[in-house]
């Protein structure tokens, strides 16, 4: 596994013969590929990607096409929570070589401010 800011980024498990991969990207491409889907994703009452929000908190990609990804919320009761996890489910399944993703809602740590990129708070006026 390797950190990316704070968050979790695993490599794929473990290498399956070439013969078996059916992913055309792989490795870092894939979980690039992953992040740049996420980063279409926006949350509704902030106008900012929910990656650069820093709402997502791992991304667990392997060799077959599979990825979780677990995420968490500005605010416990955010009225769209379901909406969410779905816009994620379907940005990242449209990535070339997904097949599979499960996306868990969780509140440890909680969300703030902290999360964010340097540049969205910059450009949220926070710093």
């Amino acid at each position: 596994m390797t950190d990316l800011d704070d968050r979790t980024v695993a490599s794929p498990a473990t290498p399956i013969a070439a013969a078996d991969v059916q992913a055309p990207l792989a490795g870092d491409a894939l979980v690039e590929a992953i992040i740049a889907a996420l980063r279409t994703v926006h949350d509704p009452e902030i106008p900012v990607n929910i990656y650069d929000l820093g709402l997502i908190y791992r991304i667990e990609p392997n060799h077959r096409g599979f990825v979780e990804i677990d995420m968490t919320l500005t605010a416990p009761g955010c009225p769209v929570a379901g909406e969410m996890m779905n816009w994620v489910q379907k940005a990242v399944n449209d990535v070339s070589g997904i097949d599979s993703v499960k996306v868990n809602l969780v509140f440890d740590p909680p969300w703030d401010k902290s999360k964010m990129s340097e540049d969205v708070q910059l450009e949220l006026g926070l710093l």
